[in-house]
């Protein structure tokens, strides 16, 4: 699907309601395997150029792949920019959580209680997953935006 077609498939697929004044918060996650940064990259600066100053990017925080991409190039836009790490990373100024929700001992549920936050936070989200690879993380948060009945688009 060419980066035009997803865009029309991202407007299409926010929700309808009167978003006049109203930020447009996309999520954008992914493989931590996915390497096509220049696909991330256009992508963003896309819906910048559609939604401005009424767009936030929105993440899960990892530093590697599609998250990493997201939050590297929507800081380089000077975007709005948010994340949701999972409880057990430290807190950083782009969480959308308060302080006392990080820093915990590690438990793998706190990717899935992550994914759940994120996508309830997010309007659309868009994950870039590579042909081939299979991505139980962002499985789990498609799963969630099924659930949630929100829209998203799975980019190769």
């Amino acid at each position: 699907m060419s980066t035009t077609n997803v865009l029309s498939s991202v407007h299409q697929k926010s929700h309808q309601k009167d978003r006049k004044g109203m930020t447009m918060r996309v999520a954008i996650i992914g493989s931590r395997k996915y390497e096509n940064r220049r696909r991330i990259q256009e992508f963003i600066h896309k819906l910048r150029e559609r939604w401005g100053d009424e767009l936030e990017i929105v993440s899960g925080g990892q530093k590697d792949g599609a998250d990493g991409y997201a939050k590297k190039y929507a800081l380089e836009f000077d975007l709005n920019y948010s994340e949701f790490p999972p409880s057990h990373y430290p807190y950083n100024q782009h969480c959308v959580l308060e302080s006392f929700n990080y820093g915990k001992p590690y438990a793998v549920w706190h990717y899935h209680s992550r994914n759940k936050n994120l996508i309830e936070y997010s309007d659309v989200v868009v994950a870039f997953i590579p042909k081939g690879i299979t991505s139980k993380g962002t499985n789990s948060a498609l799963k969630e935006a099924k659930k949630n009945e929100k829209k998203y688009v799975i980019i190769n």
